[in-house]
């Protein structure tokens, strides 16, 4: 029988990205027979494993945190005693003033974003009497493209975003990096296009690896303070944690930034807790939208962890395990593409965070969608370029030449997958 669905349902069903990358996910997961250098799945670290296991024996031999795990609601904030404990810990380590009052859990980053971006963009009823009869439509502003693949989608209404191309420093062979091109931004120190309702943009950056430096974002920040729009900062593989960076900077938290954590990329991706930083206001105002779309966020990720901040070791697992296992796959990941892609013209952004190689082939001769369907066909699972740059005023060359490549799974899978990548490229090429 053929149904007829809304604009809302068509909007999320019609091939976004993202839902194009988990089932390609999912399909390869139960296939078992693809070379998974697609998704964001975070790789298995043995020690936070063990770390885990220990955590779940402990709740499972009590009656109360048993029943705390999985038999309970928590209220639409989530956690009152995770959240108790993430200010405390953050109040420690940064003197950042925090009460559980600025915190909120969610069901993932995902459902915060798609509720935060909702909040801040889109329609807004008359701003004042003498405009009683009109509505004012915001954005959210993304600095730098490429930006997150999930963002794209999100929006209720359409024209979500708007986004600015980066600068591109080619400052080594076969290296280079995005850097935020200021002079081209709708805000500067005097003046701040009304259509902006808010800067967001991942620290490290998915899918480039790039971290902006703080010079960077204390100029955004001053930037969102001076024409009062609040500063997003998606930190799902940054800091405070699970600090995924290969670059020193500092983690950044003030009364008008709004910062988004996550305990996917620690190792707990299926629990789906994402954990929002921010005034009350922002705060009290998420939690409304969680209890009318999920009721409560989920209990068991907070109940798992909450004994990792009491002691601060969510925080330090980060520099001393996290961080040592993504940069040693990170290192044979290059390693790979050095032997493989000799000879070809590539280009690899500094991979200065996260868990991905961003590829750019500038003589590429089809769209980065075709060549994503061509090693599909081989057997490895990428993600093509297209899907990570929403909100450009009009169509860039660039984004067809990129892949977003993950190196978080097994080692000799990743070499092998970039090996039949430069087999593809040589072909291509020929």
């Amino acid at each position: 029988m053929a149904r007829v669905f809304s604009s809302f349902s068509r909007r999320l069903g019609s091939g976004s990205g993202i839902n194009r990358l988990m089932t390609d996910l999912g399909s390869a997961m139960a296939s078992g027979d693809l070379i998974m250098m697609g998704g964001g799945n975070p790789g298995m670290i043995p020690q936070i494993t063990a770390a885990v296991q220990k955590r779940l024996l402990e709740i499972a031999s009590s009656d109360e945190a048993s029943v705390r795990f999985a038999g309970i609601y928590d209220g639409p904030h989530g956690s009152i005693s995770f959240r108790r404990e993430m200010a405390a810990v953050l109040k420690r380590r940064y003197d950042w003033p925090l009460s559980e009052r600025n915190i909120a859990l969610t069901n993932g980053s995902q459902s915060a974003f798609f509720a935060l971006f909702n909040m801040l963009a889109g329609g807004f009823d008359a701003l004042s009497p003498e405009s009683e009869n009109e509505t004012a439509a915001r954005k959210i502003l993304l600095p730098m493209t490429p930006e997150y693949i999930g963002y794209a989608d999100v929006g209720v209404g359409d024209d979500m975003f708007v986004s600015v191309r980066p600068l591109i420093d080619q400052h080594a062979p076969h290296r280079f990096k995005y850097r935020i091109d200021f002079d081209s931004l709708p805000i500067n120190d005097t003046w701040c296009d009304p259509a902006i309702g808010a800067i967001c943009l991942s620290r490290p950056t998915n899918p480039s690896g790039n971290v902006v430096t703080d010079e960077e974002l204390a100029r955004l920040d001053a930037l969102a303070r001076r024409h009062d729009i609040p500063l997003i900062i998606d930190g799902a593989y940054g800091l405070p944690f699970p600090g995924q960076l290969y670059t020193p900077v500092e983690p950044h938290w003030n009364d008008n930034t709004i910062l988004c954590l996550s305990l996917s990329k620690l190792g707990l991706p299926a629990l789906r807790t994402g954990i929002v930083i921010a005034d009350e206001a922002v705060i009290d105002a998420l939690a409304s939208v969680t209890a009318v779309t999920g009721l409560a966020p989920g209990s068991a990720g907070a109940a798992i962890a909450e004994p990792w901040l009491a002691d601060d070791s969510l925080l330090d697992f980060g520099a001393e395990i996290i961080e040592p296992f993504y940069r040693s796959k990170r290192d044979l990941a290059l390693a790979a593409f050095k032997q493989s892609f000799e000879g070809l013209n590539y280009m690899i952004h500094d991979p200065e965070g996260a868990m991905f190689l961003w590829l750019w082939l500038p003589e590429l001769s089809v769209s980065a969608h075709e060549l994503y369907e061509r090693l599909k066909i081989k057997g490895v699972l990428v993600v093509p370029g297209h899907y990570f740059f929403p909100g450009l005023a009009e169509p860039w060359t660039h984004a067809e030449q990129c892949l977003r490549l993950t190196y978080s799974q097994d080692d000799e899978a990743t070499a092998r997958g970039i090996a039949i990548i430069a087999e593809e490229v040589r072909s291509l090429r020929s």
